[in-house]
């Protein structure tokens, strides 16, 4: 197989993920339920904290920075966070510590009931965001989950759960990009009242 052959097979593989998306009824709703929780937040006072490791900290700090800032129109900030940014504690913690309860040391920090946390994993078996899923309940806030196929054992702690049906994981993560966009697209629209 070419070079050109191998990138086209890549593209439809693509495409075909997401055509399957496109159908997914359960998950429609699921982000559906994930823009009403996080509009739910912000309109009380409330804020959304992201997590993730690699890449999908990566995702977690785009989306973070589409709330906070805007993603298609001008409106009023929301109040989004992703909690790996401060590489001085995430270091600290995770050498005195250990790695695993970085981000529920943060939840506890930041979080209050009513927030939201919003885990990304492609595997959904990270055990820091696990951790962190575990404290977000204690505190009394709404967890939402976006993983890979089956979710892993966050399908376990998430209030909701956005997997992606496929454990190829550059696959997976580019239909995190998709649906993190179109999430922060309609709480935009319906949020803040943008079009």
């Amino acid at each position: 197989m070419s070079i050109v052959q191998k990138v086209q097979e890549i593209f439809y593989e693509s495409a075909a993920l997401k055509t399957a998306l496109a159908e997914d009824q359960p998950l429609q709703e699921a982000i559906e339920k994930t823009v009403m929780d996080l509009c739910a937040a912000f309109h009380t006072g409330g804020r959304v904290l992201f997590c993730g490791n690699g890449g999908s900290a990566a995702d977690a700090q785009h989306f973070a920075a589409e709330l906070t800032g805007k993603f298609l129109f001008e409106r009023q900030a929301l109040d989004a966070e992703a909690l790996h940014t401060n590489s001085s504690y995430i270091t600290a913690y995770a050498n005195d510590q250990t790695y695993e309860g970085v981000f529920a040391r943060l939840v506890q920090a930041k979080g209050r009931a009513g927030d939201v946390l919003f885990g990304i994993s492609t595997s959904g078996n990270s055990r820091n965001i696990v951790l962190a899923f575990q404290e977000a309940k204690r505190i009394g806030m709404k967890t939402i989950a976006l993983t890979g196929a089956g979710g892993g054992r966050l399908r376990g702690e998430a209030d909701i759960l956005l997997a992606v049906p496929s454990s190829v994981t550059p696959r997976v993560q580019e239909c995190h990009i998709l649906i993190g966009h179109i999430i922060c697209q309609l709480v935009e629209e319906r949020c803040c009242g943008a079009s």
